[in-house]
């Protein structure tokens, strides 16, 4: 993990409650890009999500707001993240919740990377074919993203986000350790039916990211994995989950969560509400224990390959 986790946001969605803390604060853009040295139409770039946001320009604009960065990334309570993905209101407010999924709204240069990303693998694209998929020039891509890493690394950066409110929102959203737990398997297989390209983007290109990115990002996958294991845990101590191999079995459902953009169609026979549903029931069978078989003895299992050799 990184020493600061809560600075993990700062190049994804913080422009956006940039905008919500200057406002509190009845600071104008004119006069914050004039206290950041930044041009107004920057500043304007980085609050609307067209322009990242380094850590080193957050800390400044918190220091000029005269609040903490922390104050910043949490100034929303109801969203963690930017208009791209939404928030977590009521449905009734018109709003997302963790089983809702509007329209991703990205820049053209994010979108482009997307589309050519799946069509040729990261290694197979150059800023030139992500520009033309854009109807940008290079030069304009550029702009917005100084590397091809830095539009894979907004892309992972992303998913996770999302991620990282849909999984513990579900788990809220339980009255009991059973509901809690389908729950967050329902909402991890919603997002890989719902974000296809996001969800196979993030499982096939970590290979090419760099640290410190690689293992930020990797972290910040992990920290999903833990949210699911304790929920496990929690079912073993309350006497509703059986299962001897904890550990595995969740390995298992969130593998099977994961593999979904391999195989699953939009405009196929089932829907995404119902496969999710079912996914989610298969896990609580799983952890119930119904139909585990006995682990083989080591022994056993040794005496098989000596035969077999």
């Amino acid at each position: 993990m990184t020493e600061h986790p809560e600075r993990d946001e700062a190049t994804l969605g913080a422009g956006h409650l940039v905008r919500r803390v200057r406002a509190a604060a009845g600071v104008s853009l004119r006069e914050l890009a004039r206290r950041i040295d930044v041009s107004a139409g920057t500043l304007s770039a980085i609050e609307n999500g067209k322009t990242p946001l380094t850590v080193d320009r957050l800390d400044r604009i918190a220091a000029e707001l005269g609040v903490s960065t922390v104050d910043i990334l949490t100034a929303s309570p109801s969203s963690v993240v930017d208009s791209r993905i939404g928030d977590r209101a009521d449905a009734s407010e018109g709003r997302q919740t963790w089983r809702t999924f509007a329209p991703l709204s990205l820049d053209p240069a994010l979108e482009a990377a997307i589309s050519t990303f799946m069509e040729t693998g990261y290694h197979g694209a150059t800023m030139r074919s992500i520009a033309a998929n854009a109807g940008m020039s290079v030069a304009g891509v550029y702009h917005h993203y100084p590397s091809k890493r830095d539009l894979l690394v907004a892309i992972l950066d992303l998913a996770m986000t999302e991620l990282h409110w849909r999984i513990p929102a579900a788990r809220d959203d339980g009255a009991d350790v059973i509901e809690r737990f389908a729950n967050m398997v329902e909402a991890l297989a919603l997002f890989h039916t719902h974000r296809p390209e996001l969800a196979f983007i993030g499982a096939s290109e970590m290979r090419s990211l760099d640290d410190p990115d690689r293992t930020r990002i990797a972290a910040r996958r992990m920290d999903i994995q833990h949210m699911l294991d304790n929920q496990v845990a929690a079912g073993i101590r309350a006497g509703e989950f059986t299962t001897p191999y904890p550990h595995e079995a969740t390995r298992a459902i969130s593998t099977m969560c994961t593999s979904l953009p391999q195989w699953f169609r939009a405009d196929g026979l089932v829907s995404q509400q119902r496969i999710a549903v079912e996914y989610a029931q298969f896990a609580i069978d799983v952890l119930r224990g119904h139909g585990s078989p006995p682990r083989p003895h080591p022994s056993r299992t040794n005496a098989v390959v000596l035969q077999s050799n």
